[in-house]
């Protein structure tokens, strides 16, 4: 019981230089935000991130913190967001987001398929690069890659390719809003459909206001939700190639074979790295549930909770001040992980199709949303 109490204090400690850091920043990039607030403070955030990066990689002592921050903290400042919606209102989101959001990922994923192929990038790759891009970054490809039987190599490939146009939606797509004219509700669908990491439709969306950031998140948690028909299809397609081709090692997408895996545009696997690609799994029920990550599960709860009114209206505008700051510590932290090295490696064919890809998906949103009269 001893060693258990203990251990928290010690994780806590280990976690606390990173942390730290990235509320530096963060103070520095709110100062500067309030100075400009076109720009408020998402954008500094990340830049200085990723210019201390560049200078100076982070070392081990301050990464278990940052790593923390980019990823539990940017989630908890997604919960706290629900409390400024009702659930109502994320019904009303998620029903007229819908003709957008879905024409967007049906576009995206056969737009993976036929330029992946002409481009040459195959295999598993292919599939984390479109679905990663067309439903929410690296929650989408830590969720497939297991049931398609990717392997580290190929999943650290895909983050690292689609991660610079996470980056560059944030600079750029507030000024696509400007210039169109968009209102923040506007902005609100358009980022939330067509960007695709839930960090940086935030970061982006918070540039822009916060009318913006509150739509724009109920968006991309309603499109996060096609994790699991994504994820369920592709298991029953993998299932069925396995059983098709009995006693050979087949994986989606038409898997490579000894000759296609010198093909530029894939990950050189080693031998020991085929060998321990994971068989992929049966999906269960409970397995289906484990694909909904638990922040959008929060992000209903408090909703819910502050539709009843328990939550004083008072409190409000503290949990929305918390919110944004998170928001910036969480993106000065994903600034402080860039890997240019990394995405260096990935070659110029990956990176051709996540650029594609994402200017397929920010021109299909932008094209339904005025058929559709949504701008």
């Amino acid at each position: 019981m001893t060693d258990a109490a203990d251990s928290l204090p010690r994780r806590w400690m280990r976690l606390a230089p990173g942390i730290l850091v990235c509320a530096v920043i963060a103070v520095v990039a709110t100062l500067i935000g309030s100075v400009v607030p076109l720009v408020g403070s998402a954008v500094p955030g990340i830049v200085i991130g990723v210019v201390i990066a560049l200078i100076r990689k982070p070392g081990a002592v301050l990464k278990p913190g940052i790593q923390f921050t980019s990823k539990r903290l940017l989630q908890v400042a997604v919960v706290l967001l629900g409390a400024q919606l009702s659930l109502g209102q994320i019904a009303a989101v998620g029903l007229e987001s819908l003709p957008v959001m879905l024409g967007s990922l049906i576009v995206c994923l056969v737009g993976a398929w036929l330029i992946g192929r002409a481009l040459g990038v195959i295999g598993d790759l292919r599939t984390l690069i479109g679905v990663g891009t067309g439903i929410c970054g690296a929650s989408a490809i830590a969720a497939v890659s297991p049931v398609i039987g990717a392997v580290s190599a190929e999943v650290a490939y895909a983050v690292s390719t689609i991660f610079l146009f996470n980056i560059s939606a944030v600079i750029v797509f507030p000024i696509i809003g400007h210039a169109l004219g968009l209102s923040p509700h506007a902005f609100g669908l358009f980022a939330g459909t067509a960007v695709n990491d839930t960090s940086s439709v935030v970061a982006t969306a918070a540039v822009y206001g916060h009318g913006a950031a509150n739509f724009a998140v109920v968006v991309k948690l309603v499109r996060t939700l096609m994790i699991i028909p994504i994820t369920i299809g592709l298991a029953v397609l993998v299932g069925r190639r396995r059983a098709g081709l009995e006693g050979s090692r087949v994986a989606t997408n038409a898997r490579d074979t000894p000759v296609e895996a010198g093909i530029p545009g894939h990950p050189q696997l080693s031998e020991a790295e085929e060998a321990a690609r994971p068989a992929p799994p049966r999906l269960t029920p409970l397995g289906v549930l484990r694909l909904i990550p638990w922040f959008l599960i929060g992000f209903v709860v408090v909703a819910i909770v502050g539709s009843l009114g328990v939550i004083p209206a008072e409190a409000k505008p503290g949990l929305s001040a918390a919110s944004v700051f998170l928001i910036a510590m969480a993106l000065s932290a994903i600034g402080l992980s860039t890997d240019i090295a990394a995405i260096r490696r990935s070659g110029w064919r990956p990176l051709a199709l996540g650029g594609a890809l994402w200017a397929l998906v920010t021109l299909t949103s932008l094209g339904i949303m005025w058929v559709t009269g949504a701008h």
